[in-house]
């Protein structure tokens, strides 16, 4: 790494002046997006410039890292990002999610109600990205508190919690999957181990904390009571389970597939064809147009509306991606992650908590689970690399570190509050300490699977 002209002005050492550089980055970064409201692309740009400024890049290369860091990181997940919110807002607008709701419910009964919610959170959550989620999925909490007169806020935890964890544990969301691209991990192992990291924090941040929420009151906004859809127009419970966990099922397959000891190389690379992330979202893509769209009499143009409005919202989050990635090139091309990645690999602190903080502190400062997440992924990258730790265990810690402590700065936190109709206090009382319930379980449980496997 070349010495900073800065690092020699402020007679800081080269070691000393890559951690100065790197808060200070991180540190603008915080106040463009938190303070001054800047679009995060933008943010994590002008981050970027500053970085390679203070870490004394040769002016003509800065540009140049920039587009690369951009490109490499877009170019891997555009399309699987884009055909994952397509497959999303298709279970959505087909009645699917509200099907498997409704389902779980009735077969659960009234007195597992919270259990069925879990269930409805965690299974509907993996298609569907959390703010769809959320907005489809709140209206039948409140149907279900008017038919049952159970208090809201203990119905909607569990439901939440499935859809918080799947949206920071699973791909193909956005963030675990950028994660993966950012590591090169292996998008179907991380899933596997997502899913065995999930189902105990689920279970004690979703159904067993929601028994404490008993006593909070809430009054829901008149406006949020509607949006359920007649049964008759939904499609069948097999066709909706099936169609929208295709992509784990396909993934769980291929992933196994790649593991047998395949002699013949024709099949060996039709198996690894089948086995990329991409070849499975567009197979459960076109499955779910048939099962979910032509099968039920539904026409090609009205399922395209609903994909266009799919990819207008995933825009935003593309957006954020890219300038992670922005980030992130820079601070490889500087020299500054492998010493970084050194001094940190150095503390006295597991690379998986290790992650997890960073993670934890970036969430707090910013809000967005999504740049929290990328951020620290390229500021601990390094430390995978040098401390051999399974990328797949990375993601999904940094992942539960995205999601602790959701507070005012985080947009989440309000949808709760307004939704429910509830206090500051009563938001703090609920849904952050819900959130910071599966950062918490969901780094032990991490730790707990590293030594097992």
């Amino acid at each position: 790494m070349s010495i900073s002209p800065l690092a020699a002005l402020f007679g800081a050492t080269p070691a000393a002046w890559a951690l100065i550089a790197v808060a200070l980055s991180v540190g603008l970064l915080t106040l463009l997006i938190a303070w001054a409201k800047v679009q995060p692309l933008l943010a994590f740009v002008a981050a970027a410039l500053a970085a390679a400024l203070l870490l004394g890049m040769p002016l003509e290369s800065i540009p140049k890292s920039i587009d690369k860091g951009i490109g490499d990181l877009l170019g891997s997940l555009i399309v699987i990002v884009c055909l994952g919110a397509v497959f999303g807002k298709l279970i959505a607008d087909s009645g699917a999610a509200q099907r498997i709701a409704s389902y779980l419910i009735g077969v659960f009964g009234s007195a597992r109600m919270p259990v069925a919610l879990t269930l409805t959170g965690f299974v509907a959550g993996i298609p569907l990205y959390y703010n769809v989620g959320f907005v489809l999925l709140v209206p039948l909490v409140f149907s279900l508190v008017y038919q049952s007169g159970r208090p809201a806020v203990a119905l909607a935890i569990p439901l939440l919690a499935g859809l918080s964890i799947a949206h920071g544990f699973l791909p193909p969301h956005p963030s675990p999957t950028a994660l993966v691209a950012q590591f090169h991990a292996d998008m179907g192992r991380t899933l596997f181990y997502g899913l065995i990291v999930a189902v105990p924090t689920l279970i004690l941040a979703g159904p067993v904390f929601a028994m404490t929420l008993k006593r909070i009151k809430s009054e829901p906004a008149p406006l949020f009571r509607t949006g359920l859809r007649d049964e008759a127009e939904l499609p069948g419970v097999f066709n909706s389970f099936a169609t929208a966990l295709l992509p784990v099922w396909l993934l769980a397959a291929a992933t196994g597939l790649t593991m047998l000891p395949i002699a013949d190389p024709a099949m060996k690379s039709l198996v690894v064809f089948l086995a990329n992330p991409m070849i499975v979202m567009l197979i459960a893509l076109a499955v779910a147009v048939v099962t979910l769209g032509l099968a039920r009499g539904h026409k090609v143009q009205v399922l395209m509306a609903g994909a266009q409005d799919a990819l207008r919202d995933i825009a935003p989050i593309l957006l954020v991606i890219a300038g992670a990635g922005a980030l992130k090139q820079v601070l490889v091309d500087s020299g500054v992650s492998a010493q970084l990645g050194t001094q940190l690999g150095a503390l006295p602190v597991p690379p998986l908590v290790l992650g997890w903080l960073v993670a934890t502190l970036i969430r707090i400062c910013l809000g967005s689970a999504t740049v929290a997440g990328l951020t620290a992924a390229g500021i601990v990258a390094p430390v995978v690399q040098s401390s051999g730790i399974d990328p797949s265990l990375m993601v999904l810690a940094i992942g539960a570190g995205s999601l602790m402590c959701s507070h005012v700065n985080d947009s989440g936190f309000w949808m709760f509050k307004e939704y429910f109709g509830l206090s500051l206090k009563d938001t703090f009382r609920s849904w952050t300490l819900m959130e910071t319930l599966v950062g918490v379980f969901g780094l032990i449980f991490v730790l707990l699977l590293s030594v097992l496997i």
